[in-house]
């Protein structure tokens, strides 16, 4: 006997996590740092839910393919952490290794 069809199950924004989380490793495993020129690198920050004016480092883009693709790529995850994210916090992203 076949199981009811069952009806699909909405997205609550942890498969969008799951993804970027997985973009980030596979960048994270291109390169190790220091391999490329700074003027290359991007790095993806956020901010704290209890003080807005705290950057914390999320990730470095560091791939040999240039300023252009470290920063899309770096752009990309911060839309979907933004996406995804429940709580008030903003992530975006800034040229060069991180620095506090």
């Amino acid at each position: 006997m076949m199981s009811p069809i069952q009806p699909l199950k909405q997205d609550t924004g942890t498969d969008g996590m799951r993804i970027a989380m997985t973009m980030l490793a596979l960048t994270a495993l291109v390169l190790p740092a220091g391999a490329i020129d700074d003027a290359e690198v991007v790095t993806l920050y956020r901010n704290s839910p209890i003080d807005s004016a705290m950057r914390i480092h999320i990730a470095t883009f560091d791939a040999a393919d240039g300023k252009d693709y470290n920063s899309e790529n770096c752009w990309l995850i911060a839309d979907m952490f933004q996406r995804a994210n429940d709580v008030e916090m903003r992530y975006w992203c800034e040229p060069g290794r991180f620095r506090e």
